[in-house]
Formats: structure tokens, sequence, C-alpha cells
């Protein structure tokens, strides 16, 4: 039984504390699509995508308005085009971008993920001409977003891969330049990513997913503050007790809105992925819920400490509101997306090293995050080793979305708008070079840790 006082609460976390559902997604396998012409394959895709998700906004729409619960995004995420157009018999898939962009428009929605590559053991010939096709791609589309996975506990990483996606966020970056680089905040760089995961620029239709799924991404940072805040003094046990139970009461709310959206479309319910996903608004950071904890400025001693309790305990509430959690559930920590970390890097308490220490323990990685736009290409690829390493030993999604800047310094502003929002460029201290390092090639191994069977 619901009470009054329930009521009351869920009331309150949205019209006060900035819960919302971040995005309905509609996953599409776009498997049964594949055809050796191009053009017959890009109407195909097309057709799939406005037919499977016609009334994805629609539906959105309606639930939002009879339940009061915001609901930011409408999205679509695809099978990989890798896999999708390996057979098409051409040297560029920046028409099937395309044929998203127009499909996606067409149906309104926000984003389109899937312009993705899964290449943690190798390259297919699709493989390849779907990396080279990623400059092009973003710098010709709109709300096209552009992942690649090269690398995972179970086989290792890709390290020709790591080279070639430096050398691609760079050609990326400069085909993107009029709009800072743009095109690079719709690219990702995974280790371990998962096929299921509803938020962008990493989503896409994993190959063992059904036919068609809605999944849900619900965000709320700015609940789980209000929550701390009559927890000062308290103990760490009791901090992790409060977080859980607020993460509970935030899944049952995307629980209610993904059931909803999965009858009304007639589409199978896929995940319930709890990531506390910040804004560029006041209240709705995950830095603040760190500083709430006791550090004076996130970035200080004991940040990756605090943000481990954190995930953690966001994940354990989240599991037991829902039997179907999953994606990346956990904080993100998104630099241009959080107004705490934007204040942090401002004032020096946050840097890049420590970024990176704390997606150790976050639910993804280095995400939107500006760099100088002469940054060169190997330091990128370093950047993107070092993540996929984290990611590989310790069994966890990693990635990297960073964004060269062409013409800007550090210290400058780049806005990006939207949720996007906007960042000072972050130094990347260390200039000695990994260009030999990177240049080796070949593939890591995978970590003893992969040999479970």
């Amino acid at each position: 039984m619901i009470s009054i006082d329930d009521i009351i609460e869920t009331n309150e976390m949205i019209t006060e504390n900035k819960l919302d559902v971040r995005t309905i997604t509609m996953g599409i396998s776009l498997r049964d699509c594949a055809h050796p012409n191009m053009e017959q394959f890009c109407r195909n895709v097309y057709d799939k995508i406005t037919k499977s998700a016609e009334f994805l906004v629609k539906t959105g729409e309606d639930i939002e308005a009879e339940y009061g619960i915001p609901i930011i995004h409408k999205r679509v995420s695809v099978t990989p085009i890798a896999v999708a157009a390996d057979a098409c018999k051409t040297d560029t898939y920046v028409p099937v971008a395309e044929a998203m962009d127009r499909a996606a428009k067409e149906i309104g929605v926000n984003f389109i993920g899937g312009f993705s590559a899964l290449v943690e053991k190798g390259f297919t010939n699709g493989d390849r001409i779907l990396i080279n096709s990623i400059p092009q791609a973003l710098a010709t589309t709109d709300v096209v977003c552009s992942s690649v996975n090269l690398g995972s506990t179970k086989t290792g990483i890709n390290m020709d891969c790591v080279r070639e996606m430096g050398e691609v966020i760079k050609r990326t970056a400069e085909l993107t330049r009029d709009n800072d680089a743009l095109g690079c905040a719709k690219l990702v760089v995974f280790c371990n990513a998962p096929g299921d995961n509803p938020f962008m620029a990493g989503a896409f239709h994993g190959v063992s997913e059904a036919d068609k799924v809605v999944s849900v991404g619900v965000s709320g940072p700015g609940v789980v503050k209000h929550a701390l805040e009559a927890k000062k003094g308290a103990d760490f046990t009791e901090v992790a007790e409060t977080i859980k139970k607020t993460a509970f009461k935030i899944t049952r709310v995307g629980q209610l809105v993904a059931r909803e959206a999965s009858k009304r479309l007639g589409v199978p319910f896929g995940i319930i992925d709890l990531s506390l996903a910040p804004t560029p608004a006041v209240g709705d950071s995950v830095a603040r819920i760190i500083e709430e904890m006791g550090i004076e400025s996130c970035g200080a001693p004991g940040t990756t400490a605090a943000l481990a309790l954190l995930n953690d305990a966001v994940k354990k509430g989240g599991l037991m509101a829902s039997s179907h959690v999953g994606g990346l559930s956990g904080a993100f920590i998104p630099v241009s997306e959080d107004e705490g970390m934007i204040n942090a890097i401002k004032t020096g308490s946050l840097s890049l090293e420590k970024l990176e220490a704390m997606t150790c323990v976050c639910s993804v990685g280095l995400d939107m995050i500006a760099i100088e736009g002469d940054t060169s290409a190997a330091t990128i690829s370093g950047i993107i080793a070092d993540e996929a390493a984290i990611g590989m030993i310790n069994n966890k999604t990693t990635a990297v979305r960073v964004i060269p800047v062409p013409g800007k310094k550090v210290g400058e502003m780049v806005e990006f708008g939207g949720l996007l929002g906007y960042c000072p460029i972050v130094p990347v201290r260390n200039q000695y070079s990994s260009a030999a390092f990177i240049a080796r090639g070949g593939r890591i191994p995978a970590p003893i840790r992969s040999l479970t069977n």
C-alpha cells in the first residue's frame, strides 16, 4: 500500500530536488536490415527505426503528463552499425549515419546511438569502415552518437584500435571545430561496454538483445544530496543506508515509467539504469553529494572513497527495487555536465589525474572533459589505454569522452549547450610523450581473472 507520505515525498523529489527520468530509450535490432546494396540497406534502416519507434515520443509525453514525472529525453539505440552493415559493398558508412539522423528527426527523438563497433579482440572489414567513417559521420549529422568498445576483461585491449581512436578523435574535433569540437561530445570509447545501456553517447542495442526493448535511465543526484543533508555528522554506515533507501525510491519511479511505456508500446521491458547522471543546473550534481559527505571541494583527498561508497550504495538500493537493473547503474562524473565538478575544475581541486583515480570506482570513466586542441593523438590514445586498463583489470565498464577543442587553451571556457553543459579547458599536466608506447600496437592480453570457467 502506498501511503500519502510516500506520495508527498515523491512529489517533493520531483519538484524540489530535480528527480527525473533522464531517458526512455528504445533499443532496435537492425540485423534483419542487412543488404549488400548500400542504398537499400539505408532504406531498410530508416524504415525499421521509424516504424518501430513511431509512437515512442508521444508515449513518453503521455506518461509524463499523466504521472507528473519529468521525462527529459526520448532516445533510440540500434545494433552496432559495423555489425548490421557488414554485408554492404562500400567503403564508407556515412550514408548510414545520415539515414539514422533522418529517422531520428522523423520520430522526434533527442539522440540515436549505435554508430558503433565492437573490436576488443580484432577488426572485421565492417569495423574498419565504421571507425574510418566516424569523423565525417559526426560532422554531417546532428543527433547520431557513436561508440567503440576496444577492450574487455575477457579479451584484453586492442591497442591497434587504441592508437586509431586517438587519431579519430582528433579528426572529429577538426571537422567540427566550428562548433567547439561538438562531434567529440557524441563519441565515446569503451572497455567492457554493456549492450543494454540507455544513456548517450554510448548506447547501442546489443547483439544478444530482443528485436526491440524499452529501457529507462533514471537520475536523481539532487534527491540523494537532499537526503544526506539531514544526516550531518552521521557515520558512514548510516550514510550508506540513507543512499540505499533513496536509490530504492528513485528506482521505483523508473520501474513505473518503464513498465507503463512497455505496455503502451507493446515492446518488452529491458532494464532500469539507475545512474546518478548530473546536469549543469545547480542542485543536480554528483560532486555536491561528495561534498555533502564532508569533502571541502570535490577532488580533495577522500573524494575517491566517498564516490566508492556512493556508487556501491546506489547499486544496492536499485537492485532491491527492480529485478531488471542493468546498463551502467551507478554515479556518473561527466565534468561539463556537473555544476559542482565545473566549479572544482575552476578552483583547482579537481584534475584530470584525480578524475582518472575516481573512474576506478564510478560507473563509467573520463567523461565530457574538454582539453586543449593541440593535445596530440598519441596522448589521447594514452589516456584511452589507461582507462581501458582500469576497466579490464577491475572487470568494470570504463570509457573516455574527451574533447580536444581547436584553438582553446587551459582556462578558457567552452559551451556545448543543453545537457552537455559547459566546461573550462582541463590541463593535461604531464607533457611527456607516450607515442612510442602507443605505436607498438597489438593486443594487451586479458588478465588472469578472465579465466573463470
